[in-house]
């Protein structure tokens, strides 16, 4: 299968849901992003890791990278490689000296040593197609790196009942969400119009 680039282009908190966070991963050299929501740690542990900050004492994923290093443990690439029911599941390709292995691991784990590995990220197609959400080709080129708050598009309860809207409806929502980059509320509405595909 072949591989697809990533890179993180958004670390989003949302105003509207408390402690909900997501990192926005972007096709390289593509118009495909892949949210994925984190919890309030890994969100801190991957936002310092990309500002570059040194915290006073080592963060559990600095320790990690710390541990590897000292026992010559490379981390090559992380590897999104599958969703099940919503939920992601990554690899850490390593190797040492004797051998390359491939460990197991949370997505917002393995996204903060990416970070700090400088390592590349990669998934599959079939992962892109069906999470994935296609954003507009814009003329200015905008790709920060940095956590961004979010503004909630209207505010008309934060969580409209998204069953009782229209495919279009969703549609026009969607593409408002993105805009705004609210992205856990884009989540929802993608997986509510896969679920309206698929039925």
């Amino acid at each position: 299968m072949k591989k697809i680039e990533l890179e993180i282009v958004a670390l989003s908190h949302s105003i509207t849901q408390t402690h909900s966070y997501a990192v926005v991963l972007g096709e390289v050299n593509g118009l495909r992003r892949l949210p994925i929501v984190i919890g309030g740690f890994e969100a801190q542990a991957i936002a310092v890791a990309l500002e570059k900050m040194q915290p006073s004492r080592p963060l559990t994923h600095d320790l990690m990278k710390n541990f590897m290093t000292a026992f010559t443990i490379e981390l090559h690439e992380i590897i999104i490689c599958d969703l099940q029911e919503g939920i992601f599941y990554s690899k850490l390709v390593c190797s040492s000296d004797n051998d390359t292995v491939e460990i197991d691991s949370r997505t917002s784990d393995a996204l903060a040593l990416a970070v700090r590995f400088g390592c590349p990220i990669y998934t599959y197609e079939n992962i892109l197609d069906s999470a994935g959400i296609l954003m507009e080709e814009t003329t200015g080129k905008k790709k920060k790196t940095k956590e961004q708050k979010e503004v909630p598009v209207e505010e008309t309860g934060g969580n409209e009942d998204l069953k009782t809207m229209s495919l279009e409806e969703l549609n026009t929502l969607l593409n408002e969400v993105l805009e705004s980059e609210d992205y856990i509320r884009a989540i929802a509405i993608r997986d509510e119009i896969n679920n309206r595909k698929k039925k």
